[in-house]
């Protein structure tokens, strides 16, 4: 009986050593974490994109710490805040920019005084940018083809269609379209924590060369939309005709003091009102050839002048560099010595906010309103 057993235990033994090898197997390897199910977001309002309320069905490693409930209707760290940037303005270089004019005397020493300042992040020229494909190859060779800029139609472009051809098919980047008529050739963007507008001033339902410099119903609708839907804290808008024509501040010059934007007082004033109501920082032109610039009604009217350098000895060639720091906007203008020379910071003044920073530069009264 006893050798029945042993051979049983014989036939079964290479069974049992290998369930019992298997057993040593399983129990050294490390077990699974229990299964976690991640608990639900709240529908916490926001103003910045919520966390998504639909969590993974399944999670094999401990769930993130929980935000706790607060009273403020974000969810999210708030944002940092936004960079400072200085933009750069020229207007009015037509003809002297291109090959022909390769020299600092004329438009190509406004742009080399701007590369010199290291910190413009890009250049708007609110019209007579004439012909465009020149200033776009000034500023290829003295800030480089990769330097954005974004000009508007002046009265100039109107009169020559090349002009207009280049500006609809110019690559703007990516920018708000503007209304039928001229969507190419009005846009809007943002930048950093300010919003920009570039309007054609001679659009209108039937084309975007067809008015006199005027703000229609056309374009004052579109604008006023557009104004209505951004959440940002400084506006600047540019158009080529000033709003309220001043004479030069240096030598009192004057020039299209009765036919800009005022030879259409109801739909200017309609205009004005808009800036003010929405906020704007500054309405920035062009046009007089004359520098100047006026607070109306709580809005900056910033005339450019001219950047022609010899092109234009009436007045002195100038550009402006306008530098946005949290809610502080300080205007710098600079202009040469009418005679082909350097550029030298020539005014200064707060558009917006204030810092002890920029007092010295400031100290200049400033204009009041008007």
């Amino acid at each position: 009986m006893l050798r029945g057993w042993s051979s049983r235990l014989k036939s079964i033994l290479p069974i049992l050593l290998a369930c019992l090898l298997a057993a040593v197997h399983c129990a050294s390897r490390p077990a699974a974490p229990p299964t976690t199910t991640l608990p639900t977001e709240e529908a916490t309002p926001s103003l910045s994109p919520r966390v998504s309320p639909s969590p993974p069905p399944r999670a094999t490693a401990p769930p993130p710490p929980r935000i706790s409930p607060s009273p403020s209707p974000c969810v999210s760290p708030t944002p940092p805040s936004p960079h400072p940037f200085a933009f750069a303005v020229t207007v009015d270089m037509r003809i002297y920019a291109g090959p022909n004019y390769d020299s600092p005397h004329y438009f190509r020493g406004a742009c080399e005084a701007i590369a010199a300042r290291g910190d413009v992040a890009f250049m708007v020229s609110p019209g007579d940018v004439d012909p465009p494909a020149d200033v776009r190859w000034t500023l290829d060779q003295t800030l480089g083809p990769e330097f954005p800029w974004f000009p508007a139609v002046g009265n100039h472009e109107v009169e020559t269609p090349e002009d207009m051809a280049w500006l609809r098919a110019y690559d703007y980047g990516p920018v708000n379209p503007g209304p039928a008529g001229c969507p190419e050739t009005t846009y809007s963007f943002d930048y950093e924590n300010a919003h920009f507008v570039v309007l054609n001033e001679y659009c209108d339902v039937a084309g975007d060369a067809v008015t006199d410099g005027d703000i229609r119903d056309h374009l004052y609708d579109w604008l006023a939309a557009d104004l209505a839907a951004t959440d940002r804290p400084h506006i600047f808008i540019f158009g080529h005709e000033p709003a309220y024509p001043q004479p030069d501040a240096d030598n009192g010059r004057e020039r299209h003091m009765e036919d800009s934007l005022n030879a259409h007082p109801d739909n200017r004033d309609r205009f004005w009102d808009l800036l003010r109501d929405e906020g704007a920082v500054a309405y920035i032109c062009g046009h007089t050839h004359n520098y100047s610039r006026v607070r109306i009604g709580g809005v900056w009217q910033l005339d450019a002048g001219h950047a022609r350098g010899l092109g234009d000895t009436g007045a002195r060639s100038t550009f402006l560099i306008i530098r946005v720091e949290g809610e502080t906007v300080v205007l710098e203008t600079y202009r040469d010595d009418a005679a082909g020379g350097v550029y030298t910071l020539t005014d200064a003044a707060f558009l917006a906010g204030g810092s002890p920073v920029y007092l010295p530069l400031v100290a200049k009264q400033q204009t009041p309103d008007v």
